[in-house]
């Protein structure tokens, strides 16, 4: 259950300026509970950091057009409401993140920039940041990651007629409105909403439109009435094919001048409004030809009985063999330790270039066709390797399918991940302290 929920803020924060200057002269304050979540609670201390990095964060998108200070710290205790809602739904459910994964994490972000770990210590601490703290907010993303995940992106399927109509609708789109700039107001119904919750959101909707029709600017309305996660960003999506779009709205969009609203129209999320900022043509997909080979090998593992110079020597009898006239195919089944393979006479099938580790790929490569390769090593152990042939396989088909398929998988999870995180919501108790002493 929620309960006061979040424009109660606007006169128990008086703004962010106001915010920081108080947190400032009375530090003690850093600890005020102002919100509960669940089980967890809510700090002042935390939801100041958290409007901060958000003024940060949309101070680099697009500094001409800032939000109020108000729906900045709505938008703030927004975030952290459901964070908190996440990590205890993975406390549940037994999800954590281990310090070594954490590590690893880290690393990534200062080989990103350039930075050792040393030196992005030392970069955020001139900005004021804590590295603990910077460190728990790592392990935080990276389970919450793990969460939507299991609870949600695994969960999306994609069939074979759902990438048909993606690929029809990009096929058929015009060369001017292949791509489109759709801006978005979302008014959320709950899971089993009542006739009355559904009535009162769409006459929020319906109020939304006629501010639109009105000639207010729809991200200044899309701040004030949207409930999606874009909200503080105007409800901007950026640009997006036909293709990756819904059939119906697609079909919606495919008919609408540049410029004109669409909606109020309702899906199992709520009511929606959709802007049509732009068209322009997006590229057609070009051909894929890509060099395959044709190879088969046979593998001998090394271990505490079979050293590197007993895999080799028995690679290079089973070659000589092969050159002698017995047959690669009957000694890989015998003697090949790569049981996916061996059971196929050691055919790897036609590979791509990347498909092997690039020890294999390397021998591969420089062996002509129809030649055995002298014994290898890589990772896995001993090889000989036959290459049987060459060509140039269009893939161009295939590309696309696969491009089409993450597309729509990509779509399927941004909207499951916004239904699920409503459920939490929704499903919660939420409650926003007045008494926080602001």
């Amino acid at each position: 259950m929620t309960r006061n929920r979040f424009p109660l803020l606007a006169g128990l924060l008086l703004g962010l300026s106001l915010l920081a200057a108080a947190l400032q002269a009375a530090p003690q304050l850093l600890d005020r509970i102002v919100a509960v979540a669940g089980d967890d609670v809510i700090t002042l201390g935390e939801l100041r950091d958290k409007a901060r990095e958000l003024v940060t964060e949309l101070r680099r998108r697009n500094p001409a057009s800032m939000p109020s200070e108000n729906q900045i710290v709505n938008k703030a205790l927004d975030e952290l409401i459901l964070e908190k809602l996440q990590l205890a739904e993975a406390r549940r459910l037994g999800i954590t993140a281990d310090p070594e994964t954490v590590d690893k994490a880290i690393r990534r972000i200062a080989e990103n920039n350039r930075l050792s770990v040393d030196q992005l210590r030392q970069a955020l601490a001139a900005e004021g940041m804590d590295f603990r703290k910077f460190r728990e907010r790592i392990r935080d993303k990276i389970i919450i990651s793990r969460l939507i995940n299991r609870e949600v992106t695994n969960r999306i399927q994609v069939t074979k007629s759902e990438i048909d109509q993606y690929l029809a609708r990009e096929a058929n789109a015009p060369d001017a409105k292949r791509e489109v700039h759709l801006m978005h107001i979302l008014v959320a119904t709950p899971d089993g909403a009542s006739p009355e919750q559904i009535a009162k959101a769409e006459a929020k909707a319906r109020e939304a439109r006629r501010r639109l029709d009105a000639g207010e600017d729809f991200a200044s309305v899309a701040r004030e009435f949207s409930d999606a996660r874009n909200a503080l960003q105007g409800g901007d999506l950026g640009w997006a094919s036909l293709g990756q779009l819904t059939p119906a709205i697609a079909e919606l969009v495919a008919k609408a001048r540049e410029g004109e609203v669409i909606g109020p129209f309702r899906s199992g999320a709520g009511f929606h409004l959709l802007k049509v900022a732009g068209f322009r043509g997006g590229k057609r997909a070009e051909r894929k030809i890509v060099p395959q080979t044709h190879v088969r090998h046979i593998l001998i593992r090394t271990d505490e009985v079979t050293s590197d110079a007993d895999a080799r020597q028995r690679l290079q009898q089973l070659r000589q063999r092969i050159l002698n006239g017995e047959d690669f195919a009957a000694l890989a089944r015998s003697h090949s330790q790569d049981p996916g393979s061996a059971i196929k006479g050691g055919d790897l099938g036609w590979v791509n270039p990347g498909t092997m580790v690039p020890d294999f790929e390397e021998v591969m490569n420089a062996t002509p066709e129809g030649q055995v390769s002298k014994p290898f090593r890589t990772r896995f152990g001993w090889h000989i390797l036959q290459v049987l042939g060459r060509r140039q396989h269009d893939e161009t088909e295939e590309a696309r399918r696969l491009a089409a398929k993450k597309a729509i998988r990509d779509r399927k999870a941004r909207e499951a991940t916004e239904q699920y995180l409503r459920r939490l919501r929704d499903e919660a108790y939420v409650e926003v302290r007045p008494d926080s002493g602001l």
